[in-house]
């Protein structure tokens, strides 16, 4: 297993992915592939082993940040390097959105905010009946909780039980029309999922000592599905891009790219 560090670090590669791929396609959603890229790439290290059938899922309901994910199923030998140049263009596996029909590894087809919480309480009814006991992780943006196809889903896996679910909320306060809160208040959203029956961990996104321990939690369970809101910073890492709503959906120029790339390197090198 990986040490805190070593998964640190490979989120930093798995953030340099990301601009790789964002800035060939000239297209794509880095602010909020940057902020969940810790967590994710956390989650697929201690809770993801491919060679298991059947193994924990992931249900990246937060499609349009999808770098991040193909991020980590590159670095676990699931996409090559030639085809990670070819995100977003025509034919390519890699477009916009996962598509689970192009890569099975992905989990689930999403992209239509609000519908991925409700696949994955699906899965984890599933996986109960089969007597699997492996997870299944949403990861949601937090203006996606703002549809209300979330909240007929948070009230579903109390009653059904789904101690075997791990909803992730990526919380960057930031989304396409704005501030998140300004747009739709969802605070005090701790509270509002406890009262759903849900239990619930505030953690902040980019501390390796908290994402760690609340994996760790995850692996021995608590009886009721399991909440992280997770705090987090949109565009991390990359200092033009942090809490600048441009970037949830820019291209890079080729003097941005340079000085992203350089951002990452430097956050690398003092871990």
């Amino acid at each position: 297993m990986r040490n805190k560090t070593d998964i640190a670090k490979l989120a930093m590669d798995n953030r340099k992915r990301i601009i790789d791929m964002i800035y060939y396609a000239k297209a794509g959603h880095p602010g909020g592939s940057l902020s969940i890229i810790d967590l994710l790439t956390a989650i697929y290290e201690l809770d993801v082993d491919f060679s298991n059938n059947p193994r924990t899922r992931v249900v990246f309901s937060k499609g349009h940040a999808v770098p991040a994910q193909y991020a980590v199923l590159h670095q676990k030998g699931f996409i090559s390097d030639e085809e990670m140049h070819t995100f977003r263009t025509i034919n390519s596996r890699l477009q916009g959105h996962p598509h689970i029909l192009d890569i099975p590894e992905t989990d689930a087809t999403t992209g239509l905010l609000g519908q991925g919480l409700s696949l994955a309480v699906g899965m984890a009814i599933a996986k109960k009946r089969n007597n699997d006991l492996h997870h299944v992780w949403a990861i949601v943006g937090d203006g996606e909780i703002q549809e209300g196809q979330i909240w007929e889903a948070l009230m579903e896996a109390p009653h059904y039980n789904l101690d075997n679910l791990i909803l992730v909320v990526d919380y960057n306060k930031l989304s396409s029309s704005g501030s998140v809160n300004q747009v739709i208040n969802l605070e005090p959203l701790d509270k509002k999922l406890e009262a759903f029956n849900w239990d619930v961990y505030v953690i902040d996104g980019h501390n390796f000592d908290d994402i760690l321990k609340v994996i760790e939690l995850t692996k021995k369970g608590t009886g009721k599905p399991i909440a992280i809101i997770a705090n987090t910073i949109k565009g991390k890492c990359v200092s033009f891009m942090e809490n600048n709503p441009k970037w949830h959906s820019s291209p890079l120029t080729d003097e941005e790219y340079k000085i992203a790339i350089e951002n990452i390197e430097s956050a690398k090198e003092a871990i």
